[in-house]
């Protein structure tokens, strides 16, 4: 085990990419992140692996792509073979404990037909130790946190989240979007980083957190000051065509999803302002409570010997394309933050570097197993960080590209299926995503190319441009090849001979 022992894995939930102002966001200010970039390495082109948040967890945590996790959605199972980061820090004497939420849906197979933990999407990833467990679905620690400073409590605890202040919203004529009605100090977020600082002060070393923000996931109502910290007159335009019709014109999937008022941007342009404020103010009152936390560090004794991961599960459309939410394979969607700081010496070389290798959710739990000292499973599909973090040249020999996969069936429903007319199991995209091009395969839909050059923000289909149709075909071939490459590689490099198991593990790169 290496000599420095803490362990702090931060995520928050449905934060774009390019929402820190160290990435020169025109109005967003983040200044406890962008301190943290400063002592340690933001890695700017960093994107998770699948949408929404169960499926995009299970890559971040077991360092598999989806082809072979296969938790596709929400409240797919996932497999009990598949082993997590937290369990690999248990075998070695961690005791790894959340404060959050991982919404890691149970393998059936472990419970009666009746437990509750195959009613709820929301369980536990194996090997975490929920120190306080907040979901969606069940607030009961914040609650009771609340009760006892003498807040009423609604019969629905999920109304803590919806709640407002009674005034006029900005679209109807207000001055602001309308707050919370609890404070900033008693919302979510300050109450898990409070618990996580009180765990952390009080508990023997070496510990390990994992502290799962859900904010800026919806509903985007912030409490005060938040509401008021950025203008709705002020917030980036959204990145998209002149109309709904013409972005559905590009392909099938899109002209369904657009369909749906579940993830279509608002038509009131005045509340697509309002919400975008919203969701700037939400990310700064999570900037300002890891400011707290990593104050809490420093004051503790702890920053010179903590490892420190931040990022979040997945993006946010924000109006762009005209969705809402994470869907589909625009970058919005995938493109995420992430930050490593390694207090070791051997990472000064690159403390306040910005690192523009491509890099993915399945390459975090290598790269915690490897700062151990510990190997990756040979099924894992992503590469550690350390030689990114150790190293200031480029890479030489790194991806130059990015996967991501979106799994668009639903089980209880066949809403996808009527209106495609495919079969479920088809119900699903890749992604292959370069300095040049996109390239997106669909089961049994036609394809998509984008021209990233000359069109950054991806308005243009071009996968039946004659001129582009060499370019199609080379990128339908790259995919493959990664598909091909990542198969689950848990056993393949043992044989069973005369001498008993043989064993190769060998690179993917």
């Amino acid at each position: 085990m290496r000599d420095v022992p803490n362990i702090l894995f931060i995520t928050a939930d449905q934060w774009r990419g390019d929402c820190l102002s160290a990435l020169d966001h025109p109005i967003l200010r983040t200044p406890h992140l962008d301190s943290l970039a400063a002592s340690g390495v933001l890695f700017s082109r960093h994107y998770c692996q699948a949408v929404p948040c169960g499926p995009s967890r299970a890559s971040l945590h077991t360092g598999l792509y989806m082809m072979n996790h296969r938790s596709v959605t929400n409240g797919t199972p996932l497999d009990r073979r598949h082993i997590n980061w937290a369990q690999r820090l248990g075998e070695i004497g961690y005791d790894p404990v959340l404060f959050g939420y991982t919404d890691s849906s149970a393998d059936p197979r472990d419970y009666e037909v009746d437990a509750p933990e195959l009613k709820t999407y929301e369980g536990v990833l194996p090997g975490l130790k929920p120190e306080v467990l907040l979901t969606e679905g069940d607030v009961t620690p914040w609650a009771d946190w609340l009760r006892a400073q003498g807040v009423e409590i609604p019969e629905r605890g999920y109304d803590l989240y919806l709640n407002k202040t009674e005034q006029v919203e900005w679209e109807a004529g207000g001055d602001r979007a309308a707050p919370l009605t609890l404070s900033a100090e008693q919302h979510d977020t300050y109450f898990l980083t409070d618990r996580t600082i009180d765990y952390i002060s009080r508990t023997s070393k070496p510990w390990c957190v994992h502290l799962s923000l859900l904010r800026p996931h919806p509903p985007w109502i912030a409490p005060s000051p938040y509401n008021a910290r950025y203008a709705p007159n002020d917030v980036p335009d959204s990145i998209r065509a002149a109309s709904p019709d013409v972005v559905a014109q590009q392909h099938p999937w899109l002209a369904h999803v657009l369909s749906s008022k579940h993830t279509r941007a608002p038509a009131n342009e005045a509340r697509l302002q309002r919400l975008k404020a919203s969701y700037f103010g939400l990310m700064s009152e999570v900037d300002d409570n890891i400011g707290r936390l990593l104050h809490a560090l420093r004051a503790n004794g702890d920053w010179d010997n903590t490892l420190i991961v931040f990022t979040s599960d997945h993006g946010e459309q924000l109006g762009d394309h005209w969705l809402m939410g994470k869907t589909g394979f625009f970058d919005a969607s995938y493109h995420v933050p992430m930050i490593v700081r390694d207090p070791r010496a051997s990472a000064d070389v690159t403390r306040g570097s910005v690192r523009t290798e491509f890099t993915e959710h399945v390459d975090v739990t290598p790269t915690l197993l490897d700062w151990l000292g510990l190997d990756s499973s040979p099924a894992m599909d992503g590469l550690s960080l350390t030689p990114l973090i150790e190293n200031a040249e480029p890479a030489v020999t790194w991806r130059e590209d990015a996967h991501w996969e979106f799994d668009f069936r639903n089980v209880t429903a066949t809403d996808a299926e009527s209106a495609l007319a495919i079969p479920l199991h088809a119900c699903n995209l890749a992604v292959l995503r370069d300095e040049h091009y996109k390239y997106v395969h669909f089961a049994d839909l036609p394809p998509l190319l984008y021209d990233l050059e000359e069109d950054p923000h991806e308005l243009v289909n071009r996968a039946d441009d004659p001129a582009l149709l060499p370019v199609r075909l080379e990128y339908a071939e790259r995919l493959l090849s990664w598909r091909a490459r990542h198969l689950d590689q848990t056993l393949t490099h043992v044989k069973l001979t005369a001498h008993g198991a043989v064993e190769r593990p060998g690179s993917r790169w």
